[in-house]
């Protein structure tokens, strides 16, 4: 597939095509082929991306082009000192995190982080968190307390490391503290769900009073295939598994998990990883600045609040 979805194609095709004119020259009649071919492939993008399906949305969040947390990072940060390891076992690749000043506001800023090709994905484990990635967010969250400063954590995770030696380290008291620990900072959270938000594993960095999404990205108790191995007892059955789990982040705002949804270039965030970076930005600062003005005990309220309002509905 080349990197490409296969929804994607058509479009590829035609940028192909542009591609190759604009070697010839932009002049006369060959810029105006450009030009209309890039109006047909704003066209049909647009089109393609209005109907996409939950499953395809699924695929477009685990895109192999989509921007992780470290390729946001120049953008969203305009200083940034990473701190390593858990201070018992070790430095876990999968979580980056440390202090951080975007614009003028100062804050803990904290990553899940994918990598690209065999070896880094080794390194980073695919984004999947063992028990020192998850007691290094611990450490974080404690700084942050401590130093009064805000918690910004960027989420995308297909879930806690599932392998046994994690288990052997503590993996689910991992995740519970830090959920303890999340529950009762006294400093405003902000987390923004940029690829996938997978179980527990992304919960550990989302208690928060304000949960944003990119639009094509998804949040889920399970993944589809797993649900899917579950209830039919078949994998082939991920796409109607991601129907049924209401993971979009169209579902996600509607049902209230999610609490505003950050627009995506055309195409999606791997378009141009820039401007997704800027609107992140602006959206993340807009609401730590709503947030700022409160005292801790209410701060820590609201959040309480947030989450036991989940799953609460008026007839």
């Amino acid at each position: 597939m080349n990197g490409h979805l296969d929804f994607e194609h058509p479009i590829v095709e035609l940028e192909r095509r542009i591609e190759e004119l604009r070697l010839r020259g932009m002049d006369g009649a060959v810029g105006r082929e450009v030009k209309q071919l890039e109006e047909r492939v704003r066209d049909l993008a647009t089109k393609i991306m209005a109907n996409l399906t939950p499953w395809q949305r699924v695929q477009l969040s685990r895109h192999s082009r989509r921007p992780y947390f470290l390729d946001y990072l120049p953008h969203l940060a305009d200083e940034f000192v990473e701190l390593h390891g858990d201070r018992r076992f070790g430095d876990d690749a999968a979580i980056v995190g440390g202090l951080a000043r975007m614009a003028s506001t100062r804050v803990v800023l904290i990553g899940t982080q994918k990598g690209r090709g065999t070896q880094e994905n080794v390194k980073r484990s695919f984004g999947m968190a063992r028990p020192e990635g998850y007691r290094k967010a611990l450490r974080l969250f404690d700084l942050a307390a401590r130093f009064k400063l805000p918690v910004v954590t960027l989420v995308d995770t297909p879930g806690a490391y599932p392998g046994v030696e994690a288990e052997a380290r503590g993996q689910a008291l991992a995740i519970a503290e830090n959920l303890l620990k999340l529950a009762e900072v006294p400093v405003p959270v902000v987390t923004a769900i940029v690829g996938e938000g997978g179980s527990g594993g992304a919960l550990a960095l989302a208690v928060a009073n304000r949960v944003l999404i990119l639009e094509y990205a998804i949040y889920s108790v399970i993944s589809p295939e797993g649900c899917a191995a579950i209830l039919w007892k078949d994998g082939a059955m991920a796409p109607e598994a991601a129907g049924a789990l209401k993971l979009t982040s169209r579902d996600l705002l509607r049902l209230r998990v999610v609490d505003e949804v950050i627009p995506e270039p055309l195409g999606g965030a791997h378009k141009d990883t820039e401007t997704t970076a800027r609107t992140l930005k602006a959206t993340i600062l807009r609401h730590l600045h709503e947030l700022e003005s409160l005292p801790p005990g209410e701060v820590v309220r609201q959040r309480h609040d947030r989450f036991r309002g989940l799953g609460v509905f008026e007839g």
